[in-house]
């Protein structure tokens, strides 16, 4: 924090320490202002277990779960109800349906709440993703963070509908079987089981978050449990380049690049590459896009793309504490001391720097950097300089 301001901590009650709860409980301990105060769950296994090795005090969602939990020689500390009394606010991430009851008890009880996309729209009124109607948020007690797939579209389409590009787009959704962990309980085995309705729940489920996206989605379940794929076929307004469709998406947050020809040509490319970064549990936050088969012909585009499930995604959780976003301006203050060291050691203010293509609106927007040229020998980097000029007018 900066010098003298002072850190409001909130509680956070996790309730489910599942595939997504866990990872909740991850993101909100890497904040210096949250502190999670428990996680909820009914489960006796080695998955709760987990929880208390992490530290994590322990609660049973339900007083039989807490019987169950004492008996196994949990050190759990009470029920749902004793951890709601000093919580600021619940992440719920129990199965489907099980949230419908407890955000009740959440109301009556007076504690914010935030539900898992498998949960319907109608529960809390407001569905979130964060680049697409994070102001929408503010004031609200309750919304729903909207599933991975749900996600991935809103990015995608929500990036080429804000570019004015839009006209309509169809969607194939193939999606995992189950969760990893699951393999062994439940999905399915050399069989393609396709969604019987269509649209496929996720189209209209984008539509909540961004009411006049126009899109139709087929989805079908494979028998793989690595992630989802999309592949998308959209109606473009008019005639666009391909460079100009992957600016669109460069500047888009929590999209990146995957290039074929690097060997990232299979969903098992990408995991062994999140892994190898270091992510935790191999998971990849963003939206994968592949840029060498992208295509586009005439006002016709066509790409895939690839998603990992349960993406971090806290910003909400911010939002309905009540917290802006902190340390804003880092990025400006250290291209500001940059050019401050370049013009001390007589280089008149020179910078130059390989842009994640995340960050090249940034760079030259914001800074206003000069974009020269892709470095092929780093992963096709944007290469961005400034000039003298520039950095005089920069600093």
């Amino acid at each position: 924090a900066f010098a003298g301001q002072k850190i409001v901590v909130r509680f956070v009650a996790i309730n489910g320490y599942g595939v997504i709860g866990k990872r909740i409980a991850d993101a909100v301990v890497r904040q210096n202002d949250m502190e999670v105060i428990g996680v909820c769950d009914v489960i006796t296994d080695w998955r709760i277990k987990v929880a208390v090795q992490k530290k994590y005090p322990l609660y049973a969602s339900t007083p039989d779960a807490f019987s169950a939990m004492k008996n196994a020689g949990l050190p759990v500390l009470g029920t749902l109800d004793d951890l709601l009394k000093n919580a600021d606010i619940v992440c719920d991430a129990t199965p489907k349906k099980v949230a419908s009851a407890n955000f009740e008890k959440y109301k009556q009880t007076g504690v914010k709440s935030i539900f898992q996309g498998g949960e319907k729209h109608s529960l809390t009124g407001h569905s979130f993703v964060a680049q697409a109607n994070y102001e929408s948020a503010i004031g609200r007690n309750s919304t729903r963070v909207v599933s991975c797939n749900t996600t991935s579209i809103v990015r995608i389409l929500g990036a080429l509908k804000n570019a004015g590009v839009l006209k309509k787009a169809h969607g194939v959704l193939v999606r995992r079987a189950t969760d990893p962990w699951e393999s062994d309980i439940s999905g399915i085995m050399n069989t393609i089981v396709p969604e019987t309705n269509i649209p496929s729940h996720q189209g209209p489920d984008a539509q909540t978050v961004i009411p006049d996206l126009n899109l139709t989605t087929v989805a079908l379940v494979a028998s793989e449990t690595i992630s989802h794929f999309h592949s998308w076929h959209v109606e473009l307004n008019a005639p666009v380049s391909k460079d100009e469709i992957l600016k669109i998406f460069a500047a888009t947050p929590r999209v990146i690049f995957l290039i074929e020809s690097d060997g990232l040509n299979a969903l098992n490319d990408t995991l062994e590459l999140m892994s190898d970064l270091g992510r935790p549990r191999g998971d990849m936050w963003e939206v994968g896009l592949w840029t060498e088969s992208l295509t586009v012909k005439g006002t016709d585009l066509f790409y895939v793309d690839y998603l990992e499930t349960a993406p971090w995604n806290i910003k909400p959780l911010m939002r309905a504490l009540g917290k802006d976003i902190q340390f804003a301006g880092i990025g400006t203050r250290l291209i500001e001391a940059a050019v401050r060291l370049s013009t001390d050691e007589g280089f008149k203010g020179r910078v130059g720097l390989h842009s994640l293509t995340c960050a090249e609106r940034f760079y030259l927007d914001v800074c206003g950097m000069t974009a020269v040229a892709r470095d092929a020998e780093k992963q096709n980097l944007l290469w961005c300089e400034y000039t003298p000029e520039q950095a005089e007018k920069f600093s």
